[in-house]
């Protein structure tokens, strides 16, 4: 029998007050759009003081050519990341055109059609033309419109340390947890986390409006006009989450529910394996130009949206699931987290002490698998929370959402107390409290404040607008550690040299390149 929450809590007690959580590791990625003063989506090649695109380690792009991405390093330290991503930022609008900023938030500033999402470029090289054939893809699968969506993913691994005590407390041999058995217990946290992540996108959901130009293509919507240029929902937490943002109807008959690192390997390959016919209709490569990788449901295991995914860093030329069928689950990649549009940098130290808190109570926590009617019910509640979650009205598990949130809030408070136990100071309390402040004041929520600043400044656009151009000034009012900066622009440099190496290497034809990375 799994053992129960306070079981794991006492159990660890003692590693706990010798700083054993001290070592979880996590890093950031944020993508970011840049636009013009006005507001609208770049037209500008990536700036080349920024490196390359496909090579440089901390600043690429993520589906448009406008659409930073900037990532940090591992670090043990919430305080060092989050230094490192400002310095990220600070680093690249110094290196941007006078009259470009960075939007601060997730949902796109204002496009002109399909065409104005420029897909992004990586080069000539094989593996650089691969990726951009993959937006190819994702652009004649899903639109451009989809892929300037902007978010944080959030990636943490808990320290090597914890894992034989886990074991023991469950009456097992310390040599059982090996990596199958890690695998598997980050698979009990990944379910534990999508029956949760509701309460996520309640607490940190920050895009309940959006510009009109958005809905290009989408007549029938169901948003109301809230300003000049403006659709949204009055008590909408997070429309990046919703069936308007990173949705897919389609993805959504693989039915993936995470009962085990298996299954979801192999659900994974089936669907890039077996041609999809609205794809195939598509076609692969058509008057000797490519439109997408291939006609399954996904391309790549990448395409798969989730709000969550088990994760291993892979070595030269391997595959995502390749990486996992090998060597087991690494890390996991939070990937539902809105850009909150008031922090510089989209995220908080405070915010990662909650969620490192809210990641461990979900490996603690007994985590039976999922059913169908348990997946059918995890989906009911994340559209009930991203569609209406400042509801008062608004039901989660068929209970009141604020009832349901103060309720899990209260079963975290035992995990912080632990996590705060080798420290003379409090701060996954205090991240705790400020969460249960939002439950109890929804004006506090991001959400809510947006709104109210989308109403201040007349629409979604101006709105934001302000904060970026505030954001900027902020940014640029620090100086960056002179450290990071050499680094940055030395690997700005040697990413450029790295691309051309690798074009200068290739000596396949993408076509022979192509078929054989499906076939290895």
């Amino acid at each position: 029998m799994t053992p129960n929450l306070n079981h794991y809590l006492q159990g660890l007690q003692g590693a706990a007050d010798q700083g054993l959580f001290n070592a979880i590791r996590r890093g950031v990625e944020k993508e970011t759009l840049r636009t013009t003063q006005k507001g609208e989506i770049s037209q500008n090649d990536h700036p080349k003081a920024l490196g390359s695109t496909l090579t440089h380690p901390h600043i690429t792009t993520d589906y448009s050519e406008a659409l930073l991405e900037f990532i940090t390093p591992v670090s043990t330290s919430r305080e060092t990341t989050l230094d490192f991503l400002l310095d990220l930022h600070r680093f690249s609008l110094a290196r941007l055109d006078d009259q470009e900023l960075l939007w601060p938030a997730s949902m796109p500033c204002k496009l002109d059609g399909n065409a104005s999402v420029r897909i992004g470029e990586y080069g000539t090289s094989n593996v650089g033309f691969m990726k951009h054939v993959y937006r190819r893809g994702l652009d004649a699968r899903y639109g451009r419109i989809m892929q300037s969506i902007a978010g944080i993913h959030y990636n943490v691994s808990f320290p090597d340390a914890l894992w034989p005590l886990l074991a023991e407390l469950e009456g097992l041999p310390l040599e059982a947890a090996d990596k199958d058995w890690r695998s598997k217990r980050y698979f009990d946290l990944i379910r534990n986390f999508r029956r949760h992540s509701w309460l996520l996108m309640y607490l940190f959901g920050a895009s309940p409006a959006l510009d009109a130009s958005f809905l290009s293509g989408h007549e029938n919507h169901p948003l109301k006009q809230l300003a000049a240029g403006t659709w949204g929902e009055p008590t909408a937490t997070s429309l990046r989450m919703s069936d308007l943002g990173y949705q897919n109807k389609v993805q959504g008959t693989l039915n993936i529910c995470f009962n085990s690192l298996e299954n979801y390997i192999n659900t994974l390959q089936d669907a890039i394996d077996k041609p999809y016919p609205d794809y195939a209709a598509i076609g692969t490569k058509v008057n000797g130009e490519y439109r997408q990788l291939n006609t399954g449901i996904l391309q790549i295991e990448n395409e798969y949206y989730s709000d969550i995914r088990p994760k291993r860093v892979m070595a030269e030329n391997q595959k995502p699931n390749e990486a996992l069928r090998e060597d087991g689950v690494e890390y996991i990649e939070v990937r539902c987290l809105d850009i909150n549009p008031f922090l510089a940098g989209g995220i908080d130290v405070a915010q990662m002490h909650f969620l490192d808190a809210f990641l461990l109570f979900c490996l603690l926590e007994p985590s039976p698998q999922l059913n169908e009617a348990d997946c059918k019910t995890i989906e009911t509640n994340l559209k009930n929370a991203v569609n209406f979650g400042r509801d008062a009205k608004q039901l989660i598990n068929e209970q009141p959402l604020q009832q349901q949130a103060h309720e899990l809030l209260q079963r975290l408070l035992p995990v912080c107390q632990l996590l705060d136990s080798s420290s003379k100071i409090t701060p996954f309390c205090d991240a705790l409290k400020q969460q249960q402040a939002k439950v109890d004041d929804i004006s506090l929520t991001p959400s809510a404040q947006m709104l109210k600043l989308v109403e201040e400044c007349d629409g979604y656009v101006p709105a934001v607008l302000k904060l970026a151009k505030a954001q900027r000034e902020q940014l640029l009012a620090k100086p960056i550690d002179k450290t990071r900066e050499a680094l940055f622009t030395k690997l700005s440099s040697s990413s450029i040299q790295q691309q051309q190496a690798l074009e200068a290497d290739d000596t396949l034809d993408f076509d022979t390149y192509l078929q054989q990375y499906f076939a290895s």
